[in-house]
């Protein structure tokens, strides 16, 4: 299976076809602005706090290709703007009806610790206050003990990842000393990286910081199974 990486030359074509073809036409609403490269591939978020969440996804005839990178992005993308918005609803549509959704809060996945979510427990994670052990703190050691909201905007959504200048799809962008095993980890799936390879120079590159989506192929659609975060770790 190819690696892809994603530049701002090709995330036009990209996004062009994903927004004219496979996602549904009022996806973005009516007065969506061009797509115009990484930095703009999601429109800015609605002044309107009535606005509608980001669409669920929508039910397909016809078989999926798993190796057809359109539909991949699309829902990556459509999941990376559900986190982005807080629409719980909208994201759990996509978590696996069986397998539920897998949370790692550094770049190694440890399946017999990671906590793994339903989604009607994501539907309702903004009214979760149980505490949860996520893992361990990089550095300190220090047991990671947050609900569900609080390890989102730590350890999912950090920054706003419909801003990355970077998408790699099964292709890790960034990366430092802790082992990367995503595709161990997860046989038959594939993921989709939203990378910030650096948010200031002055840090040279120790400030990286990127959320990776993976994803298995049902008959008809892309299943989020997995939500992997990575950053700089000493």
């Amino acid at each position: 299976m190819k690696r892809f990486l994603i530049f701002p030359c090709v995330i036009c074509l990209v996004f062009g076809l994903l927004v004219g073809v496979i996602l549904p036409i009022d996806l973005w609403g009516e007065n969506a602005p061009p797509v115009m490269g990484p930095a703009n591939t999601f429109p800015p978020p609605s002044s309107n706090t009535s606005a509608a969440p980001s669409p669920a996804p929508s039910s397909q005839s016809d078989p999926l290709d798993p190796l057809d990178n359109f539909p991949l992005l699309g829902s990556a993308c459509a999941v990376n703007r559900a986190i982005q918005q807080g629409s719980w609803s909208a994201l759990a549509a996509y978590v696996h009806p069986e397998l539920g959704v897998t949370f790692t809060p550094y770049s190694t996945v440890e399946p017999d610790s990671d906590l793994t979510f339903t989604a009607d427990q994501i539907k309702g994670l903004a009214q979760d206050q149980t505490v949860y052990t996520w893992g361990f703190e990089d550095g300190r050691g220090d047991p990671i003990q947050m609900t569900m909201l609080q390890y989102f905007e730590r350890y999912v959504y950090n920054y706003d990842y419909t801003q990355a200048p970077q998408i790699g799809i099964d292709r890790v962008i960034t990366g430092g000393n802790a082992l990367e095993n995503l595709a161990e980890a997860y046989p038959g799936c594939r993921f989709v990286d939203f990378s910030f390879p650096s948010t200031d120079p002055v840090n040279d590159g120790m400030d990286w910081s990127s959320l990776k989506l993976v994803f298995q192929p049902s008959e008809t659609r892309w299943y989020l199974v997995g939500i992997v975060h990575g950053e700089w770790t000493i």
